[in-house]
This record gives structure tokens, sequence and C-alpha cells, in this order.
């Protein structure tokens, strides 16, 4: 795999860190109040490093990841810095297990890194080593307003807006519809008309439940009705789509753009929001998105917004980018949005460095 004249990988460094939320989220599948990030490292004979981090749901499966990626250590040693050949290479050797799940965000995670490290080496942001312009992004606050019902909710989204965005999302999911309905109009009393808000069910749902929250949710206002029942269930999702009238929005967890291509054959949403880990790192999401641009569909972000404005920028459908600050505490250089939008930062990679004594603070042993 190595080309005369090309960086070859050096070393993969690989730390666990747990960070607080600064907002808890309460979802309908539990409480998530830290946030388990696996910290990438990977060093290259340049003397320059690649940097990204991968968001592993659970403490759980926090320490089995970064395990999987110290044993690919040796497998990177002195490969070429080509990243469409290390995504290559890595799904060929899971290819009898399978590259979803912990290889799946493994091969993602090298796959941002690789990314990053070879914007670097060329002295440029990723977006333009995409082959896009640094360009300014909307995008929504995705920080909190779980299910803390309508006493608490109103708030919390105001403190949202307050932080300078004009979108923000909304998990739904109660009991019952009429609790659903309930915080959504108080959500909406307290941001005014302006603020533009989206909704999350988190695969909550049934499809006939699906069905009827859907329907009686149609006169809200809102900008989409994110996963309302299980994300695998294709069909059914399309079957939710044909009778709502607001947009069905789905793509968090797609594995792979093979799980996309069979989303859009079932007509499963109207949009689309893959995520940069799940997706594949930046060599799926660049196939994702021309699939989503072959479809004509919309693409938002999920999660990881210091790699994803830059995936936007190259993406000829962008929509929205999701932020959320989980890995802020860790990051020297915090994204900022102003305006509601978030700029791709000028600088060479994603941006990503790392604030050395904050991981040393929260990492694990």
């Amino acid at each position: 795999m190595r080309t005369s004249g090309q960086p070859t990988l050096s070393g993969l460094q690989v730390r666990a860190v747990q960070v607080p939320m600064r907002m808890p989220l309460q979802t309908s599948s539990g409480t998530v109040g830290v946030a388990p990030l696996a910290l990438l490292d990977l060093h290259t004979s340049e003397g320059v490093t690649g940097r990204t981090y991968l968001f592993c749901y659970t403490p759980l499966v926090l320490k089995p990841v970064c395990e999987l990626l110290n044993n690919l250590g040796p497998v990177l040693q002195g490969a070429s810095l080509a990243p469409l050949d290390i995504h290559r290479m890595l799904q060929a050797r899971f290819r009898l297990l399978g590259a979803k799940g912990i290889v799946g965000m493994a091969i993602a995670g090298i796959d941002m890194a690789a990314w990053d490290a070879l914007a670097r080496v060329q002295g440029q942001p990723l977006a333009r080593a995409l082959g896009a312009s640094v360009r300014e992004i909307n995008a929504y606050n995705s920080c909190g307003l779980g299910l803390i019902g309508a006493e608490r909710a109103p708030a919390e989204a105001e403190a949202l807006v307050e932080a300078g965005f004009s979108a923000i999302k909304l998990r739904l999911g109660y009991p019952d519809l009429a609790t659903d309905l309930q915080v959504v109009r108080a959500v909406r009393a307290a941001v005014g008309e302006g603020v533009q808000v989206m909704t999350d069910y988190n695969q909550a749902l049934s499809v006939p439940e699906a069905v009827r929250r859907v329907r009686a949710l149609a006169g809200e206002g809102l900008v989409w009705i994110e996963e309302p029942c299980l994300a695998e269930d294709y069909e059914g999702h399309a079957r939710v789509r044909e009778v709502s009238t607001c947009p069905i929005q789905m793509g968090e967890n797609w594995w792979g753009p093979g799980e996309m291509a069979l989303s859009l054959a079932a007509g499963a949403s109207d949009l689309g929001m893959p995520d940069a880990m799940k997706i594949g790192g930046v060599t799926g999401w660049l196939q994702a998105a021309a699939l989503a641009s072959a479809a004509g569909m919309p693409v938002s972000t999920h999660l990881f917004p210091e790699v994803s404005v830059h995936l936007m920028a190259a993406t000829p459908t962008r929509h929205w980018l999701e932020f959320v600050d989980w890995a802020s505490p860790i990051l020297a250089q915090p994204m900022q949005i102003r305006n509601g939008t978030a700029t791709v930062p000028d600088v060479p990679g994603t941006g990503i460095e790392w604030d050395e004594a904050a991981v040393s603070r929260f990492i694990v042993r």
C-alpha cells in the first residue's frame, strides 16, 4: 500500500476519557450524563499527527473500542497516508466479521484521523482538502432538551437559544401523546415563532403509534420528526412518512453507505442525517453525500460537529449541522457558534487539538 514519496503512518495513540455533560440528555432509552470518548492521535513519518475522537455512547463500550484500536496500531504501521487505501484495507480485513458496531467505530476513527493528518500535511483545512470552500454552515443546538417535561423544558429551550442559536432540537417519546403535545407547545411559547424546532423520538414508538403521533403533530410547525420508530425498520418509516405532513428525518444509525442506500430505496425518510462515525468516517461520508445528491435529499449531521462542519462544506445537499458541546471540555479550541452558524476553521486539518490538562483530569486508566 505504500507509495514512494508519501508520508507513512508511524503509530496510533488511543486514550479513553469520560467527560461530564453540561446538560445531561434524557431520552426514551435512558439518560446520558457523561460522554465516553476515545481520543485518537495518528502519528506520521512527517511528524504530523491526525486527531479525532469517537463517541462511544456508553462507558461499557469505551474500553473495548480503545482495545480494538490499540490492536490495530501494528496493522497500520508503515502504511502510506492514503485514507482511501487505509479504509479499503481495514474493510477487507474485517469482511468476514462485518464492519458495524465496535469494528465500524474503529475503522471510522482511523479514517477520520487519517484524513485530518493528510489535510495537515497539505497545510489546509479538511474542507479544502475535500475540494470545498471554508464557509459558514447553519447549526442547531442539540444540547439538552431531553424528556424533562413541560415545566422544565421551556427554560432549557430559552437557554439554548440564548447561546446564539435560532434552531433547537427537542426530544419526544413521553408515555402519552398528550404530553408530547404539551411539551412541544410549551417550548414553542417560550422561544417564539422565530426559532425553528426539530424533534427526535429516538426510536421510541411502534409504527401504528408513530402514525398516530405524527398526524397529531402536523400543525405544530416542526422542522422535522426524527426516528419515530426502530431505525432499521425502513418500511415502517416509509409508512409513517406516507401519512406525515412534517418531514421525516433519519440516518444517524445507518452503518455505512450501503444501509443508507437501502433506506433510500425504501423511501424511509424525507431527510437524512448520517453520523460521521457510523457512516464510515470521512470516506463513508463522501459516499453518503453522493447518494444523497443523486436522490436530491437534504443532508444534516449527527454529532461530531468539529469534523462534521468540514464534511458539510463538501456536501452538495447540506442542510443543518447538529451542534453538541460534549467534547468541548477536552478541546483546546472548542467550536464557537455565532448568529446560528458554525464556520469551518481556517486551520490545517479539522482544527482538533487536545486540552491536555483536561484530558488528564477525565482520563480513564
